[in-house]
C-alpha cells in the first residue's frame, strides 16, 4: 500500500502521511523460507533480486511521504536505517484499548481455572515467531500453574501435540480464536500474561494485557521493553532462552508480592497510551504536513 499511496500522493497533488507497521520485505522473506535470522540482522543481509527491489520501491516511496508514523523506538531506527530523515519520522505506540465494563473475576475464571490455581494467559496467532512450543516447555518445568492460548494459527496441531508429549494434559487449554472483547476478558481473568516470541514489533497485546491490570512475563525483543519495564509492570527475559523464561515464570508464580505489586502498576502504565491521547498528536501533524 505505500507504493500505490506514494504513487496517489503523486497524481493527486497532495501530501501523503504513512503508518509503518513492519519491514515487508522481511516478512516475505521469512513466509518463503528464504531467511530465518532476526529483523536486524535482515538489514545486512544482501537478498534476492525479489527482496533488494521490494527493499528499494519501499524506501522510495517512504522516501516521498511527508511524515512516517512508527509504532516502535524500535522500527524507528529500523527505518533510519533505510535512509529516511530523522524528522520525518516519529514514533506512535499502538494505543491502549478502552476497557469496556467486565464480569467479575471470578466469573471470568469459570471453566479456565477450577482448583483456585494460577492462570497463565497468551493471546495471538498460533506461528512459529510466537515461539509458543518454547512457553509450553516453561509451563512444563513450572508446578501448579495453568495456560490458556487465545487464537489460532498453522502451528496449532504441532503444539497439541506437544501439549501431549509433555504431559501437561488439561493444564493447557487451546480456546480457538477470539475478537478483541474476548482478548480482554482472558487477560482480565488471568494472573500473568504470556509472550514468548523469538521477534516482535509492537504487539498490541502487551498492552491490552497491562490495560486490563494483567502483570507480564514477555521477551524482550522489538518495541517490547518501550511498554514492559522490567521488575516494574512485568518481567523481561531473553528470546529462545527456555531457563530465563521458566525462572521468570516460576518467580511471579511463586511471589505473590511482587505479582501484586506488578499487577498494581500495569493499567496505569499504560495510560499515556490511551487512544484519545494519540490521536490528538496524529491529528497535529496531519495539520502541520497540510501548512507545509
Amino acid at each position: 500500500m505505500v507504493r500505490r499511496g506514494s504513487a496517489g500522493s503523486r497524481f493527486a497533488g497532495r501530501p501523503y502521511v504513512v503508518k509503518l507497521v513492519a519491514d515487508e520485505a522481511y516478512e516475505r522473506a521469512r513466509r518463503r523460507g528464504l531467511f530465518s535470522g532476526s529483523l536486524e540482522e535482515f538489514q545486512q543481509w544482501h537478498g534476492t533480486l525479489r527482496i533488494r527491489f521490494l527493499r528499494s520501491t519501499r524506501t522510495r516511496a517512504l522516501q516521498k511521504a511527508a511524515h512516517v508514523f512508527v509504532p516502535s523506538g524500535y522500527l524507528r531506527e529500523i527505518a533510519l536505517g533505510w535512509g529516511l530523515a530523522s524528522d520525518h519520522v516519529s514514533v506512535l505506540h499502538n494505543p491502549a484499548p478502552v476497557v469496556p465494563i467486565l464480569p467479575s473475576r471470578d466469573e471470568l475464571r469459570e471453566g479456565l481455572v477450577d482448583d483456585g490455581g494460577l492462570l497463565l494467559a497468551f493471546a495471538g496467532r498460533l506461528v512459529e515467531q510466537k515461539d509458543l512450543g518454547l512457553l509450553l516447555e516453561a509451563v512444563a518445568a513450572v508446578p501448579g500453574v495453568r495456560l490458556a492460548l487465545l487464537g489460532d494459527g498453522p502451528e496449532r496441531p504441532r503444539l497439541e501435540a506437544e501439549r501431549t508429549r509433555l504431559g501437561l494434559g488439561d493444564r493447557v487449554r487451546f480456546l480457538g480464536g477470539g475478537d478483541r472483547e474476548a482478548v480482554l476478558r482472558l487477560f482480565a481473568a488471568a494472573d500473568v500474561a504470556v509472550l514468548s516470541s523469538s521477534w516482535e514489533n509492537f504487539p498490541h497485546t502487551v498492552v491490552e494485557a497491562l490495560a486490563v491490570g494483567a502483570p507480564i512475563v514477555a521477551t524482550a525483543v522489538g518495541g517490547v521493553p518501550e511498554v514492559v519495564h522490567d521488575g516494574e509492570n512485568g518481567l523481561l527475559v531473553p528470546p529462545r532462552d527456555r531457563e530465563a523464561l521458566t525462572a521468570a515464570l516460576r518467580r511471579i508464580t511463586d511471589d505473590g508480592e511482587l505479582r501484586a505489586r506488578l499487577a498494581e502498576a500495569a493499567a496505569p502504565s499504560v495510560a499515556p497510551l490511551a487512544e484519545d491521547v494519540l490521536l490528538t498528536r496524529v491529528v497535529e501533524r496531519l495539520e502541520r504536513v497540510v501548512r507545509g
